[in-house]
């Protein structure tokens, strides 16, 4: 019997947001793939350091990733590291908790959150991409694979979170230009929006006495995801058994928003 081609043996990835939530998952399913990993934080070097230990292989690599330049900075640390770079997962990103009225957002808010979310995703993927295109095509007929995480809120919005879900929204428009503009050069773009999922980013809606049952009961399987439920359609999309996908938005949300 053929085994399964869901092994990541000899790839580089580079994770970011790796110290927490859905980016630890993925850096400890990655590895136990068999991929070299390189993962992301900006403050939690304990945590990063422990999960590294965790993870033969892996490197953390403390940056902040607010700006173009930083992302830039990061995949050329991550090369580094690696000798190389095949894969691409833009895990990090901002969701400000308090509610922000589109009348009273402040300008500082908007800037940081498009900063974050989006500006650095832009100088991470224009590094990766010059790299993998200068790598070419290995053994497997890929050039490299980019994984962007997106969000419901970016399909169907967010009240008093425009920032986030418009930050995230155009993750999706780059991940649909991007399939197009690099599938012939080998590289498959896609991405995956979770709906709510069990991190600390979340923690303060999900477990609110009042709000998480809503959360739940909103969710036809009737509770929120975890992690490891992220990490694993996450995977997926950067193996052989993804080779005819790209451009694709996989919603992972318990079948709470029905678009791609």
């Amino acid at each position: 019997m053929t085994a399964i081609p869901l092994s990541l043996d000899g790839k580089a990835a580079l994770i970011t947001g790796g110290s927490r939530g859905i980016g630890a998952e993925t850096v400890r399913l990655f590895t136990a793939a068999g991929a070299r990993v390189a993962f992301s934080y900006q403050k939690a070097r304990d945590r990063a350091e422990a999960l590294a230990s965790e993870c033969p292989g892996s490197v953390a690599i403390e940056q902040t990733l607010a700006s173009a330049s930083d992302g830039q900075a990061l995949v050329n640390r991550a090369v580094a590291a690696l000798g190389r770079l095949d894969i691409l997962i833009a895990n990090h990103g901002i969701w400000p908790p308090a509610d922000a009225p589109i009348s009273q957002m402040t300008d500082d808010q908007w800037r940081t959150t498009m900063a974050v979310n989006l500006d650095a995703v832009f100088g991470l993927v224009r590094a990766a991409v010059a790299q993998m295109e200068r790598q070419g095509k290995s053994s497997d007929g890929f050039a490299g694979h980019i994984v962007m995480i997106s969000s419901t809120a970016a399909q169907r919005g967010e009240a008093f979170h425009s920032d986030y879900a418009a930050s995230k929204g155009a993750l999706i428009s780059l991940t649909k230009s991007l399939a197009t503009e690099l599938g012939p050069k080998g590289i498959r773009v896609n991405c995956v929006a979770p709906g709510w999922v069990a991190t600390e980013m979340s923690a303060s809606s999900v477990n609110d006495p009042e709000l998480g049952p809503k959360i739940a009961a909103a969710i036809p399987i009737g509770r929120v995801g975890s992690p490891a439920e992220i990490a694993g359609p996450v995977l997926f999309l950067c193996t052989p058994l993804a080779g005819f996908i790209s451009g694709e938005v996989l919603n992972v949300n318990g079948g709470a928003v029905l678009v791609g």
